[in-house]
Parts: structure tokens; C-alpha cells; sequence
């Protein structure tokens, strides 16, 4: 196992440098040529398989990645609003609660002079 492109006596591969081709040669001794040529029209078809199916998936994942971001952008939005409502109610509350205690200051304010002059008399 040596070569890995070997497949059978008589035929080997030899690297071709800085290139993704492979030069065969082939021995015509030991040639079964036809096999050998059916054998690698095989491992072709079985290698175009693996790249649709590689295609196929990473066309998936893009789909699953672009409906996830659309999911973020949508939940992105949709706490923007939520935040711009809860800063709304927190500064209307917070206006009501300034209000709420002016009010009971003047209650108090009220009860301590009438008090005051009821006393008095």
C-alpha cells in the first residue's frame, strides 16, 4: 500500500509535481486492461456520487443558515420593539409614581394643617 493509486500489477501512478493529475502506466505484461479501465470508470462514478452528495448537503446547510438568520434578524427586531415598549412604560411609570408621591405629599401636607387647626381652637 505504498502507492495509493495502485490498483493491481501492472498499473501504477506517479505524482506529477505542483498538478492534481495522475499519470497511469501501464504494464503490458501484466495488463488486464479492460478491468482495469472498468475498475477505474467505478471508482469515477463512485466519486461523482460522493460530490452530489456533498453538493446536496452543503445546499442544505446554506438553507438551515439562511433561515436561521432570518430567524435572528426577525427575533432582533422583535426585542427592539419589546425594549422600545418596556423603556415607554418604565418612563410613563416612573412619571406616575413622581406624581403618586407629589399627591401623597400634599395628602399629608393637607392632614397636618387641618389637624394643626383643629387643634388649636
Amino acid at each position: 500500500m505504498a502507492n495509493p493509486y495502485r490498483s493491481r500489477e501492472g498499473l501504477s501512478s506517479r505524482p506529477v509535481a505542483g498538478s492534481d493529475e495522475i499519470q497511469l502506466r501501464i504494464d503490458p505484461v501484466h495488463g488486464e486492461l479492460d478491468e482495469e479501465i472498468s475498475g477505474l470508470h467505478r471508482q469515477v462514478k463512485q466519486l461523482k456520487n460522493v460530490a452530489q452528495e456533498i453538493e446536496t448537503e452543503a445546499r442544505v446547510q446554506n438553507d438551515i443558515i439562511s433561515d436561521m438568520q432570518m430567524l435572528m434578524s426577525n427575533a432582533e427586531s422583535g426585542l427592539k420593539n419589546g425594549m422600545r415598549r418596556l423603556n415607554r412604560s418604565i418612563v410613563q411609570h416612573r412619571s406616575n409614581h413622581i406624581l403618586q408621591v407629589i399627591v401623597f405629599g400634599l395628602v399629608c401636607f393637607i392632614v397636618v394643617y387641618l389637624w394643626s387647626k383643629h387643634f388649636k381652637r
